[in-house]
């Protein structure tokens, strides 16, 4: 039987964004089932960028909130949770739950921009 591909974040990168994410979902806060989402969608099967699985793609989510995203396209995409190709996840700022919005980086560093009006 033909090994299958890992398609998704390692386990060193997830460890990186639930530390950048403090550990609570990036919409609302919460800190019971969380889970990985990816703002650039890797598409079927994966995707060959390198970037994709990389902790600026990547954000700290609960269930609730994940299928929120993609029930709330406008706003997951105006608030950053969710990024359109072509452009790319390193230049869209996420809205974190204390209303700053944050440029993500891929090494999983978090810096402050601006405060989001509001």
């Amino acid at each position: 039987m033909k090994a299958r591909r890992r398609t998704g974040p390692t386990d060193v990168v997830k460890a990186i964004v639930y530390d950048r994410d403090g550990g609570a979902c990036v919409r609302c806060g919460g800190r019971q089932d969380l889970t990985i989402h990816h703002r650039v969608n890797r598409g079927m099967g994966g995707a060959r960028e390198e970037w994709i699985n990389q902790a600026h793609n990547l954000l700290l989510v609960c269930t609730t909130c994940n299928g929120w995203f993609e029930d709330n396209p406008r706003e997951s995409y105006e608030a950053g949770w969710k990024v359109r190709r072509p452009e790319l996840p390193g230049e869209v700022l996420v809205r974190y739950p204390d209303g700053r919005e944050y440029r993500l980086t891929p090494d999983g560093v978090r810096s402050t921009t601006v405060a989001a009006a509001r």
